[in-house]
């Protein structure tokens, strides 16, 4: 619940406890001593201005901040203080009104949008070391193929705060806001790149792990090089829960570990492909990345459009300034060449998958069970043949030597481009019950 305190002019009175007795609000009226000191926004303090206190459900602020808007009051100063609960005459009315029934809502007023939003951005020191160290968390968690420490990494990123001042300040046409979290995120994020390659770099160089390791083998670093929708559909997840968390004032803590979870170990895989001059691994994880960014601020963006929220602003004369219009040309360019990128990626896999398909549908490999397949990024200039892998199940002691050969055959007719293939196989033995 909220409690919110009012002060106006005295002439304002009668219309203002008019319009709180009509909806059933309890309140509380305080006189205001004058003063020659300076008031509200330099307004000089008058004998005779009266302090409007009453709580409300947190579904109702913004409906009567709406009935007093229309009212044409003037609201001077403003404060909205959550509070734990209320005890008066009518207020399990309003609960009833608000949260059960007929004009039960979700969202918070678009003023205490705004502001928790901005409190969930920490100062600017914190939030690039915590970013940094995440990525250094993230990379051990990769390379050492840990999800514990990669979910580690997640826990600590303090990626949601800047993703959701950015998605709110476009919604509510602060260009401040949005120019602060964009730059922000680009900037975090960029650092968490360097830091993870300077990190892998420093592993190889004390012996930690062997520069000559293929990282592409390993299978939490594969899973953020090879882009396909179902990791894509984490970054529009990650912007949608976050923005709902936000709008209803549930507790985003949770979503910004989803948030991170499209981020991190991205911006983590970028610098182990750097550090291991991989640029399959780099370029791959390069387009996660930006593909998930775009996803994040795009889902939120809508979210909140969808709750309703719109831009408080209706002087257009002077427009956006600058600054919002490069980023977001800059933006729409990031959508472009990842949306290429990842269209050609999702074509290549899809066309190996089928490939893969067909060839163990054969009767020859009746005995073979499908397990993963996993295709290298492509799309990297003057790079030899992406690499395949295939793991299949197959029975104790029963040699396919011929399957690497079939598959590469099938493939390259497919998708027109030469490959390497490697199969793994994972012997499995079996006892099926009689009857």
């Amino acid at each position: 619940m909220r409690l919110v305190q009012l002060l106006l002019a005295e002439e304002d009175t009668e219309r203002i406890l008019s319009i709180l007795d009509d909806e059933g609000i309890d309140y509380l009226l305080f006189e205001t001593a004058g003063s020659d000191g300076e008031g509200v926004d330099g307004d000089k303090s008058v004998d005779g201005d009266v302090l409007v206190e009453f709580p409300l459900p947190d579904q109702a602020v913004e409906y009567v901040e709406d009935r007093l808007g229309e009212a044409g009051i003037e609201q001077r100063y403003v404060i909205t203080l959550a509070a734990e609960s209320a005890r008066t005459e009518r207020f399990a009315e309003l609960e009833d009104r608000f949260i059960t029934g007929t004009e039960e809502g979700d969202s918070i007023s678009p003023a205490e949008l705004r502001t928790t939003a901005l409190n969930l951005h920490p100062d600017p020191l914190p939030y690039y070391s915590m970013t940094v160290v995440s990525a250094l968390v993230a990379v051990a968690g990769l390379l050492v193929d840990s999800a514990a420490l990669v979910v580690g990494a997640m826990v600590i990123a303090p990626q949601v705060g800047s993703a959701l001042t950015a998605s709110v300040g476009a919604t509510i046409g602060d260009w401040e806001m949005l120019d602060d979290g964009v730059r922000a995120q680009l900037l975090s994020l960029s650092l968490a790149v360097l830091g993870a390659a300077a990190f892998g770099v420093a592993l190889q160089f004390t012996g930690f792990v062997s520069p000559t390791v293929d990282v592409e083998t390993i299978a939490q670093v594969g899973e953020r090089t090879s882009p396909g929708l179902l990791t894509l559909a984490v970054g529009l997840a990650a912007g949608i829960a976050g923005a709902v968390g936000l709008a209803t004032a549930l507790p985003v803590s949770i979503v910004g570990v989803m948030i991170a979870a499209a981020l991190i170990p991205a911006a983590a895989a970028v610098g182990i492909g750097i550090a291991w001059s991989e640029p399959g691994v780099a370029i791959g994880a390069s387009v996660l990345l930006v593909a998930n960014l775009v996803s994040v601020n795009v889902a939120g963006f809508a979210t909140l459009r969808a709750f309703g929220y719109r831009s408080a602003d209706t002087d257009t004369s002077s427009g956006p300034r600058l600054g919002p219009v490069l980023l977001a040309l800059a933006l729409v360019a990031a959508v472009l060449a990842s949306g290429a990128l990842f269209t050609a990626q999702a074509s290549f896999e899809n066309e190996v998958n089928s490939a893969v398909g067909d060839v163990l549908d054969d009767e020859a490999y009746d005995d073979l069970e499908l397990v993963q397949t996993r295709a290298e990024f492509v799309v990297v200039p003057g790079s030899s043949p992406p690499d395949v892998r295939v793991v299949v199940h197959r029975p104790a002691d029963e040699p396919f030597p011929d399957l690497a050969a079939d598959l590469g055959g099938v493939i390259e007719d497919r998708t027109g481009r030469e490959v390497n293939v490697g199969v793994e196989f994972v012997e499995v033995q079996r006892y099926e019950a009689e009857g």
